[in-house]
């Protein structure tokens, strides 16, 4: 959201500016759909409060002082419209039953299965505060939202934040047993459930774990069972259903936020004309109203569809890691492309393997605007790198400070070649770390403490991995998801041969890996281009230079 392209869509709304209020709410829209879907779950009240929420938002946007604070104060504003509804709903109508359950909306729209499923059917087991919690918490892991901006919506530190989500977790853990202990077949459970009327609360929740704990049949699990961020990680928002409607210029109550907003006559009369919005699959028609128009039968989204989706990628060819470090040939144009991206996920090589022989290409010397170390901790931090030879980029994952989604850095502005030659620092990020402190299991992190989770079909990374730059491109620290940060040095060819070929005389879990060919055959970085984005986290995966 600190992207030069959206604090400039901010502005021009908050000036008067139509289109630019189109795509603020096309953008943000989804958003704000499922946090509310998630936290009412599925409730006939959703719809109202989305309005509200948006209303709110584009009555009061003359007020917002930081555009760069757009999106913790939308979601803020979301979150007070949900305990509003809460607070205004009698006990009688609370009791009624959801419109549309939103676990089976997000189960049959992202056609979710195996764990996956069991996490979003176990919602409906939380109570009212907890869901309302889990409804960022879940958009958190997937890289929508940072733990600063969940806490901020809830009102709480962030210490305080860590806490309740803890708890949170520990009873969504508890709720995935009763999913699956109500998708076996326990004659016990059966019996026990003759009296229960279908509806998930928390007396027949604690009564179901309790049971669940008392029960070897029911107790037990026959798959490992993986946490919920992991398997949430980088997972798409639930798309906006065919036909929400969501009106921003019917009555007066609209025109008066406008008015108070210091909006001008011209745009209040733009509201009620028809226009496209600036979001597939949603057209905003006479009156402001938006109306979804993607057919039932499209298929889910890949990726999400707000300005804070993570890094744009592709799903992975195949399930099949690739057995080889080299990747499979790509056809190409001798005009345009040089090189094959990195696009199969290697196997840990053998740990006694010695890795292939490093080609000397020619070197110059780089400069970096970093200096001979930058290190970059911070999305939105980056280094432009000019010159003629080696770069090492070192890896730091911090799942203990926020597990979940990795926004890979991204190449951009490339002029000249960009090659990937070596992976070193004797271990591969995922590879264990026996006697690791503070939960950790691997680099990546461990089940105590939450995992780094990378987009489906990202190389895994080493510690230490080598470039070459012929010429000059920019590199991006884009988290969004999990903590990470990154070293960038530049190098040469003698410390490159030696990190691959030798590793430290103690802990070496095994040698280094060497892609570069020597030709222009060699690999590229999955995330590279020759363009410069407005938000460098949208690099394409599988890129082609």
């Amino acid at each position: 959201m600190d992207s030069q392209h959206w604090r400039a869509t901010i502005t021009a709304a908050q000036s008067g500016d139509r289109q630019a209020l189109d795509e603020l709410v096309a953008g943000w829209l989804p958003l704000v759909y499922n946090i509310v879907g998630r936290a009412l779950n599925g409730h006939a009240d959703v719809d109202d409060v989305v309005q509200e929420t948006m209303l709110r938002a584009v009555g009061n946007l003359g007020s917002l002082r930081d555009p760069d604070s757009f999106r913790s104060w939308l979601v803020a504003i979301a979150m007070r419209q949900i305990r509003d509804r809460a607070r205004r709903r009698t006990a009688e109508r609370l009791e009624e039953a959801p419109a549309a359950d939103f676990a089976e909306l997000t189960v049959l729209r992202l056609q979710l299965e195996g764990q996956r499923r069991e996490v979003a059917e176990a919602a409906r087991w939380l109570d009212d505060e907890d869901r309302q919690l889990m409804s960022l918490w879940w958009l958190e892991v997937a890289g929508e939202l940072t733990r600063r901006e969940l806490a901020a919506a809830v009102g709480i530190t962030r210490q305080h934040a860590a806490v309740r989500v803890q708890r949170m977790k520990e009873r969504l853990e508890t709720s995935r047993g009763i999913v699956r202990a109500l998708d076996g077949a326990c004659p016990d459970l059966r019996e026990l459930t003759g009296r229960w009327n279908g509806r998930p609360d928390s007396v027949w929740r604690k009564r179901l774990a309790r049971h669940i704990r008392g029960c070897g049949y029911c107790g037990g699990t026959h798959e490992t069972v993986v946490p919920a961020e992991r398997l949430l990680a980088g997972i798409a928002l639930v798309p906006l259903p065919v036909g929400f409607t969501l009106s921003l210029a019917f009555g007066g109550k609209t025109a008066v936020a406008a008015t108070s907003a210091g909006w001008s006559a011209k745009l209040l009369g733009a509201l009620t004309k028809p226009a496209v919005a600036m979001t597939a699959g949603a057209t905003m028609v006479a009156g402001g109203a938006y109306v979804v128009t993607q057919p039932p039968d499209a298929p889910p989204p890949r990726a999400a569809v707000t300005p804070t989706a993570t890094a744009t990628s592709e799903p992975p060819p195949s399930a099949t890691p690739s057995p080889s470090p080299t990747p499979s040939p790509s056809a190409k144009r001798k005009a345009d492309l040089y090189g094959t991206v990195v696009d199969g996920v290697d196997r840990a090589p053998d740990p006694d393997a010695r890795p292939a022989a490093l080609p000397r290409r020619p070197e110059s010397g780089i400069t970096s605007t970093g200096g001979p170390k930058a290190v970059m901790q911070h999305r939105g931090d980056s280094v432009t790198l000019s010159g003629r030879g080696y770069v090492l980029v070192r890896w730091q994952i911090s799942p203990h400070a926020r597990p979940g989604a990795v926004v890979m850095p991204t190449w951009t502005g490339l002029k000249g070649k960009l090659f990937h030659v070596a992976s070193g620092g004797s271990r591969r990020m995922d590879d264990p770390l026996p006697g690791a402190p503070n939960g950790y299991a691997t680099g990546m992190g461990g089940p105590d403490i939450g995992y780094a989770v990378l987009p489906p079909g990202t190389q895994q990374m080493w510690q230490n991995e080598y470039f070459y730059v012929d010429g000059t491109v920019t590199l991006t620290q884009n988290e969004r998801g999990c903590d990470y940060g990154i070293a960038v040095f530049p190098s040469d060819w003698q410390a490159v041969d030696k990190d691959v070929n030798e590793g430290p005389d103690q802990g070496a879990i095994h040698y280094g890996l060497v892609r570069d060919t020597g030709t222009d055959s060699a690999p590229v970085p999955q995330y590279v281009t020759r363009s410069t984005p407005a938000d460098p986290a949208t690099v394409p995966q599988r890129s082609r230079v």
